[in-house]
């Protein structure tokens, strides 16, 4: 085998071939070819061409159309001279060219970007060229290129993921927003095992732990130039911006933020005039901050003189209209529309703003908060601290001047009068204080069971009520349909059982009160409620969605018998079906005959047979009075392999025609093709 000679062709005597294997390209990848030839002035890879017939030294390219497009750009543009060479395999037919060029792009392996970030990091500390020198060569933006240093000084650990393809490079994008490898390192450990360890999002939210992002509110509030002047450092992220970059600094950010809230609280109490500006270093007043305080509520402005003759007029209108359907025993659609309209007026006419007044700000507690852009805000609600209890008050006054307060009240004695602290160490306390509690709580199993149902059942029973300190809840769900309810003996069985619950406790005011009352309750009380608790969380989920096998399974293992507490009857199932379908039920439970006893009945009186033939009131053979008596529609099974057994047996209510609205099961025909199984 002879080895291919390569030539040199001059490249504009080469065109491509419209049979060049390639027909589809990216203009930027386009761009960066060019920009690396045009740089370097070599083409790396040869051509692959065949000689054009009757013109000596041309040659049409079936391999390489993409780097001649780009040459010819370049010759076009100036950069290369009209007789810059190119690099040509030649061939002796198409055929071989289009295998060749077909094997070229076939076999071609994409970079490891792991090495395209060690190969860019190699020509720069090995030819000592600049990041701006290799984005020109390569056809890339200088920012493109330090990006890439940047990957290349990730952690090791990270870097060898990148390098073996156990990370995307958009990941390791995500641990190179911050320049510190140990950290990098630390959060790549803490994510090897966890289901998010993918997750950009994620990734970025613990490197950022302790920081802030520039974008954040307390980030700008504080400003970026202060932060700096404060000895803040600042990770260039050279993925993203000023908004998203990282201010690590946690500790120092939040002390800025304090500082620059404070001085606006300041100027905001002596420009509005409240008795007291509190500042909350969020975007958010937390629930716990206001709770025990009452809502200041303005006075409401006065109505214009034509909106209170409006306000006259509407009254006046509805009354007639109350009177006219008092006398025709009912309203109208046109009156009802009227009535609905006129009050829907009349409620905009009277919901007028409210005014605080300045008296009221004088004794008004205000809130500043940080706002999503930075910037300090009021919150709109104010608010005016409860009045202590006048009792304690009194107390307080009979003590003599001479005497020490510590004689009456140890506890006050212990601490300085003076003592106060900031919010954030309260709150800092306050979580320090929880954990030693939860450590104790994890501990004691008996405790947290009896605990955890009181925390349920309380919350369950005082519906509306607030302070209790857990997220754990036993809340109903929302019902599946709206009105809906049922008589079936289980929902009777489950009102005797909540009615017998033992309730001695609610009505103690403190929630510890109720709390140690719950306690005290016997062992079989306790447990009623922690059932009826749990219970009531259960959701309805409709056969062949998700959760429905769960449920099904709980049933099973329960060993709950369905047909000894509920019996398919006209109003929970019969009247739901069409008539077609009940004559194929009665067809698949007792045959032909069956059917044909009931065939010509109408649908009501139907539904009603029905219910007596399945609750067993009906006189027939014993065989089919047991198969009645057993059968269940599939929704209404716990155990797969029973309905399984069931559906081989009976056969199951035709899928066709659950749901269907009543006017339209009269009106379809008998002989419509329903679909069941066939009846043993």
């Amino acid at each position: 085998m002879t080895n291919p000679n390569i030539i040199y062709v001059r490249a504009l005597d080469c065109t491509k071939s419209p049979h060049n294997v390639r027909t589809q390209s990216d203009a930027d990848a386009d761009a960066e070819l060019e920009a690396n030839i045009g740089e370097s002035g070599i083409v790396l890879q040869n051509l692959i061409g065949v000689a054009v017939p009757r013109k000596k030294g041309h040659y049409s390219i079936f391999g390489g159309g993409r780097r001649l497009d780009r040459i010819h750009s370049l010759i076009a543009k100036g950069i290369f001279g009209e007789d810059f060479m190119v690099p040509v395999l030649p061939v002796k037919n198409a055929r071989d060219a289009i295998e060749m060029s077909m094997a070229e792009n076939y076999f071609n392996l994409a970079m490891n970007p792991a090495d395209e970030c060690r190969g860019f990091q190699a020509i720069i500390e090995r030819e000592k060229k600049t990041p701006v020198d290799v984005a020109k060569r390569f056809g890339k933006t200088e920012r493109f290129v330090l990006g890439r240093l940047r990957l290349a000084g990730l952690a090791e650990p990270v870097f060898e993921a990148l390098r073996t393809s156990e990370i995307t490079l958009e990941v390791a994008t995500a641990y190179a927003s911050t320049s510190d490898t140990e950290r990098q390192a630390k959060v790549f450990e803490q994510m090897a095992t966890s289901y998010h360890r993918h997750n950009v999002n994620e990734i970025r939210r613990h490197l950022a732990s302790g920081s802030y992002t520039g974008g954040d509110p307390k980030a700008l509030l504080v400003g970026r130039d202060a932060y700096v002047a404060a000895g803040g450092h600042i990770d260039s992220d050279l993925f993203s911006n000023t908004i998203t970059e990282i201010w690590r600094d946690g500790a120092l950010v939040d002390r800025l933020a304090a500082e620059a809230l404070a001085t606006a609280a300041e100027a905001i109490r002596d420009r509005e005039g409240f008795a007291e500006v509190r500042t909350i270093e969020a975007t958010t007043i937390p629930y716990s901050e206001t709770f025990q305080l009452a809502r200041l509520v303005g006075e409401p402005v006065p109505l214009a003189p034509e909106a209170e003759v409006r306000k006259a007029e509407i009254e006046t209108e509805i009354a007639e209209i109350e009177r006219q359907a008092e006398e025709a025993d009912g309203y109208t659609e046109e009156q009802s529309d009227r009535v609905e309209a006129l009050e829907e007026e009349i409620g905009a006419i009277i919901d007028t703003q409210e005014v605080i007044t300045e008296t009221q700000k004088a004794s008004a507690i205000a809130y500043v908060m940080i706002g999503k852009d930075g910037q300090p805000c009021i919150y709109e609600q104010l608010y005016v601290a409860v009045s202590e209890d006048p009792d304690e008050e009194d107390e307080d006054e009979d003590i003599g001047d001479d005497e020490d307060p510590a004689e009456h009240d140890g506890e006050d004695a212990e601490a300085p009068a003076t003592e106060s602290y900031s919010q954030k160490l309260k709150d800092e306390l306050a979580m320090m204080k929880t954990e030693l509690l939860a450590l104790h709580i994890a501990n004691d199993p008996h405790f947290a069971l009896d605990l955890g149902t009181f925390i349920m059942v309380d919350d369950a029973c005082r519906a509306g009520y607030y302070g209790m300190p857990s997220e754990l809840r036993a809340r109903s769900p929302s019902p599946r349909v709206s009105g809906f309810t049922s008589d079936t003996p289980a929902a009777q069985a489950w009102a005797k059982l909540d009615e017998a619950l033992d309730r001695s406790w609610i009505n103690h005011k403190e929630i510890h009160e109720r709390y140690d009352a719950f306690c005290a309750l016997d062992d079989g009380a306790r447990a009623a409620w922690l059932g009826w608790a749990v219970a009531r969380t259960l959701h309805a989920v409709p056969d062949g969605m998700t959760g429905g096998s769960f449920l099904n399974h709980l049933g099973a293992k329960l060993r709950i018998d369905v047909a000894a507490w509920w019996r398919p009857t006209a109003r929970n199932f019969f009247d739901r079906i069409t008539r077609p379908a009940i004559l194929k039920l009665f067809e698949a439970i007792g045959g032909n005959e069956l059917k044909s006893r009931y065939a010509a009945s109408r649908k009501f009186d139907l539904a009603a047979s029905s219910e007596k033939l399945f609750a067993g009131q009906i006189i027939a053979e014993a065989e089919v009075k047991e198969r009645a008596i057993a059968w269940l529609p599939g929704p209404m099974r716990f155990a797969t392999e029973d309905a399984e057994a069931d559906e081989t047996l009976f056969g199951d209510a035709p899928k066709v025609a659950n749901d269907q609205d009543l006017n339209d099961a009269e009106q379809m025909q008998d002989d419509k093709p329903v679909i069941l199984p066939e009846a043993a």
